[in-house]
């Protein structure tokens, strides 16, 4: 991750994103937290950073992401997420770790054939 031209140091940023995507916050209460850590940085700098950097730190974590054996299970369930009914796909091997899930609003077809399709290749 290149965080060259940018004012603050990496683990900064890192934390910052961190705290965006692992928790439900808004951006303007990772400021607020990121304040009384001592670090003054604006919601909007902070919403930058998410958008720039969440793509590159998923495609770190696809590769340092364990081998998925060649047997694995399907799992489908019908979920409410925030008071919304959803479809959960989700992939699971013989221990028991998640390869990957899909949330959906509706029961597709398509999307869960191309979910398949993407989990099989990982």
């Amino acid at each position: 991750m290149n965080t060259k031209g940018h004012c603050y140091p990496k683990s900064i940023i890192l934390q910052a994103v961190y705290f965006k995507l692992r928790s439900a916050l808004s951006y303007r209460d990772v400021e607020e937290i990121m304040k009384m850590r001592g670090v003054h940085v604006d919601h909007a700098t902070i919403q930058r950073w998410v958008f720039k950097f969440t793509p590159l730190l998923e495609s770190e974590m696809k590769k340092r992401k364990g081998k998925v054996g060649t047997s694995w299970r399907l799992d489908e369930t019908y979920i409410k997420v925030k008071g919304i009914w959803c479809y959960l796909y989700r992939t699971v091997d013989k221990l028991g770790n998640t390869v990957d899930f899909l949330l959906t609003r509706r029961r597709q077809r398509m999307s869960a054939q191309s979910f398949l399709i993407t989990a099989y290749e990982e």
